[in-house]
Parts: C-alpha cells; sequence; structure tokens
C-alpha cells in the first residue's frame, strides 16, 4: 500500500508543531505526513525564543526553494497544506506542478493583491527578546493576542503563544510586506492561470485581522479564468490562528472532506 503525501508547511511566526493536531488526524485517515519546518528550526517554540540565532535570515524566494526541495524528495507528488506565509508557497509549488493539491489557510497573498488598507507594516514585530540574532523578530504577546488569536479566549491566547510563537526572518517579513522597513511586498508570482495543476482549496477566518477575508477572496478571483479546480471555504468567528486554536478540527475536516470529493485519497491509486 502506498500512502498518499501530505507536507504541512507553517507560518512565519509559528513553530512546526502548530500542525500537532493535523499530523495526527491525517495520519489517522492514512495519510503519509511530512511536516519538514524551517531551516534552523528550534525543536519547541519556547526553545526558538530563547535561542533565535539558529534561525537564517532567509527571504521568501530561499524558503519557498527549501520545501521545493523537500517536495522533489518523495516518491509521489504531495497534497500541500498551508497557513500563512505556507499557503502562499503552497500555491506557489502547486502552480508550479510540483504538488497533487493544495489546500491554502489564510494565506498571505501574492504581489498584486494587496493586504486591506496598507496596514501590515504598522504590525512589525519587536525584537526576539535577544540581541544574538538581529536579523529575527517576535510579535510581542500583546499583538500576538490582538492579530492572531483575537477570535479565542484571552486564556487560551496566552497558552497559544506561549506554545507556538516563534522568531520570524525580517527579511521574509519584508518580503511579504510585513515590516516597516519593507518599501513593500515583494513580486510574488503564483501562476493562477495553469490548467494542469491540481485543484486548490483557499480558505479563510472571518475574524481574521492579518490577510483579512476580503484579502483570501480576491486571490479566489485570481483564478476565476482557469479551468482547473478551485474552491473558496470561508468561516465564521475565526481568526488567524484557525490551524492550531481549539476550533481546529473542523478546518481539518472540512480539508479532508474536500481532498476525498476531489479524487485524493489517502491511498496513492495503484499503490
Amino acid at each position: 500500500m502506498q500512502q498518499t503525501p501530505v507536507v504541512l508547511i507553517h507560518g512565519a511566526w509559528f513553530h512546526r508543531s502548530s500542525w500537532d493536531g493535523w499530523a495526527e488526524r491525517f495520519t489517522a485517515h492514512g495519510y503519509a505526513v511530512c511536516v519538514p519546518g524551517r531551516p534552523g528550526e528550534g525543536p519547541t517554540a519556547d526553545q526558538a525564543r530563547r535561542d533565535p540565532g539558529r534561525l537564517p535570515d532567509l527571504g521568501l524566494a530561499a524558503l519557498t526553494a527549501h520545501y521545493e526541495e523537500v517536495v522533489r524528495t518523495l516518491d509521489d507528488p504531495p497534497v500541500l497544506i498551508g497557513h500563512s506565509v505556507g499557503g502562499l508557497i503552497a500555491q506557489q509549488l502547486l502552480g508550479a506542478g510540483l504538488g497533487r493539491a493544495a489546500v491554502a489557510l489564510a494565506p498571505l497573498p501574492p504581489g498584486g493583491v494587496p493586504l486591506e488598507g496598507g496596514r501590515p507594516r504598522s504590525w512589525a514585530p519587536g525584537p526576539a527578546g535577544t540581541t544574538r540574532n538581529p536579523g529575527s523578530g517576535l510579535l510581542p504577546r500583546a499583538r500576538f493576542r490582538h492579530l492572531v488569536v483575537n477570535a479565542v479566549s484571552a486564556e487560551e491566547a496566552e497558552e497559544l503563544f506561549d506554545r507556538y510563537a516563534v522568531p520570524a526572518p525580517l527579511r521574509l517579513l519584508a518580503d511579504l510586506g510585513l515590516h516597516r522597513t519593507a518599501a513593500g511586498p515583494a513580486d510574488t508570482v503564483v501562476d493562477t492561470a495553469n490548467p494542469a495543476r491540481g485543484p486548490l482549496l483557499l480558505v479563510s477566518g472571518q475574524e481574521d485581522r492579518i490577510v483579512p477575508d476580503a484579502v483570501t477572496r480576491s486571490v479566489y478571483k485570481l483564478y476565476g479564468d482557469c479551468s482547473a479546480v478551485t474552491d473558496l471555504k470561508q468561516f465564521a468567528d475565526r481568526g488567524h490562528s484557525l490551524v492550531f486554536d481549539s476550533g481546529w478540527r473542523p478546518v481539518a475536516d472540512h480539508v479532508l472532506v474536500w481532498l476525498a470529493a476531489n479524487g485524493v485519497e489517502a491511498v496513492v491509486a495503484g499503490g
């Protein structure tokens, strides 16, 4: 039996353990799950915050190349599931023909689709708590609460910060237009017209303050002339943390149902 691989790609300010629930659920459904993480990422979020010097100052192109290398080592084209900047990377790889299907959850938009009101650079992170790596920054706890975990209780918000918040490379944030030093987002290209690509699901939280629902809907419209399957799912009362807060299960289950409906089974045909 040959299992369909799934590659989980996390966001800039979050540790790869933010996928733990998804990895367990998709494994239980028969998929072969891979959570590669970023270069230099510590084994836990707490360690990554205490020792950010391990984290190289990668930009978006280098990070995408890292995940492309991971994907190319697999025997079969994987399902690409990405959150935040991971959702943007998943779209880039799918458009390049490197995935069987993709799911982009609260994805940062490609070039040409601005974040609402041009506000993101005012969300520039504070220092990571050490001067050992001036090339990275951490969202302070209060900003994390306001921007990422605004749709959960204050108690849960505190727990989610401790469990998952990590510094992000400033070069990556600049490429995304999310840092005060950025002139604007990099010209990020996603092939939205490739008719030969696999199916794509875009997912938004309607209370998301980093990637507003309207932004994801604008990205969805970019695919309007493509004959390949592109779907949009909007979750009410959900914020940017919809993949790792206490409401992650309905989101993951929707993705599992969507994959099955589009012929992406957990076992590779002929495996």
